[in-house]
């Protein structure tokens, strides 16, 4: 929960909800989703759309949605050109949603639907967001629970104090809270990150993770990796001040051996009878210059990701093209 205290104002269920789930090459979980979809629904006490946000899949995913919402009005397609990411495709979602509530979950059924109850629970309750945080993850390795739980953590010292732990997209928000994050458009998105930035009163809905319904994860080590280092340069100037601190501790290295070769030599000038370990050969010259070659080019790689992604942004491309909509408006 946010550490901002916030006076909560109990309001009603929301006129409308608005369910965003992204898909890409999720053929094998549609069937399944479906038969959970519209079981769920009926036991909403608000009437919902749902926006499904087809992210330039290879299989037949967007063939499968365009079926399944060309037989019910409530669904909104959205088909981008290419594939554009998992956090774009969300932010597609957002722009099109109508509803006073806003949840957003995955196509896989590991966030299971019914937790959606306890989360409307919190918003009747004056909260504008309820994140998912999950006790237990079935079906994983150790090692996918071991990187996981270092993840959120690395997240929360890098990116946001406030972000929660074990607590992933899964999360309803409120009409006033979507509004704020509408209005963030850079290029390089961590949502988790986004929502936390905003604030608002936030609180976590405990559950249990489930197994992967079907298909393969879309978010592997390399993956993972890969958008730790996109949130962590996204929010932080961390991986800078570490060049820095990088850059002092091999300059005081380099002090400290410059000053024991320099001792040295005075020792053996006055005192030659005296003998001090000195090594004058090119291992030590070597070593030096890999340190310092090293730290040099980790310092300007760093900065270069950062000037990569100014640059990213100052073309301000659209975050996303769309080449297909159904019962959209077409304009």
């Amino acid at each position: 929960m946010s550490k901002t205290t916030h006076i909560l104002r109990p309001r009603e269920n929301p006129k409308l909800m608005s369910i965003i789930i992204p898909f890409y090459n999720e053929e094998e979980v549609i069937p399944l989703l479906q038969t959970e979809l519209n079981k769920f629904v009926q036991t909403l006490p608000c009437p919902c759309e749902l926006i499904f946000v087809n992210d330039g899949s290879r299989d037949r995913t967007l063939m499968l949605l365009d079926a399944w919402a060309a037989n019910d009005s409530r669904i909104r397609l959205l088909g981008f050109a290419r594939n554009f990411g998992h956090q774009t495709a969300v932010t597609a979602g957002l722009d099109v949603a109508c509803g006073d509530a806003v949840v957003i979950m995955d196509a896989d059924l590991q966030d299971p639907p019914d937790v959606i109850h306890a989360m409307l629970a919190k918003y009747r309750e004056g909260y504008d967001v309820a994140y998912g945080q999950r006790e237990m993850r079935v079906g994983e390795t150790v090692f996918k629970r071991f990187t996981a739980w270092a993840f959120y953590r690395l997240m929360r010292r890098l990116v946001h104090p406030d972000l929660p732990v074990d607590a992933g997209d899964f999360r309803l928000i409120s009409s006033e809270c979507l509004h704020a994050l509408r209005s963030m458009r850079e290029t390089h998105r961590f949502l988790r990150g986004m929502v936390a930035w905003v604030g608002f009163a936030q609180t976590p809905v405990f559950y249990k993770r489930e197994a992967r319904a079907a298909g393969e994860t879309k978010y592997p080590l390399r993956k993972m990796l890969k958008f730790a280092w996109t949130a962590a340069l996204s929010f932080s100037p961390l991986p800078l001040r570490v060049s820095l601190i990088l850059g002092v501790i091999i300059a005081f290295v380099g002090f400290l051996a410059g000053a024991y070769a320099l001792s040295v030599g005075l020792i053996h000038f006055f005192m030659p009878e005296f003998r001090m370990p000195y090594s004058s050969g090119w291992a030590s010259i070597m070593t030096l210059t890999c340190l310092v070659g090293g730290a040099v080019l980790i310092s300007v790689g760093v900065l270069g990701e950062y000037v990569a992604r100014i640059y990213d942004e100052i073309k301000a491309r659209p975050l996303y093209l769309v080449s297909y909509r159904r019962n959209l408006d077409q304009q």
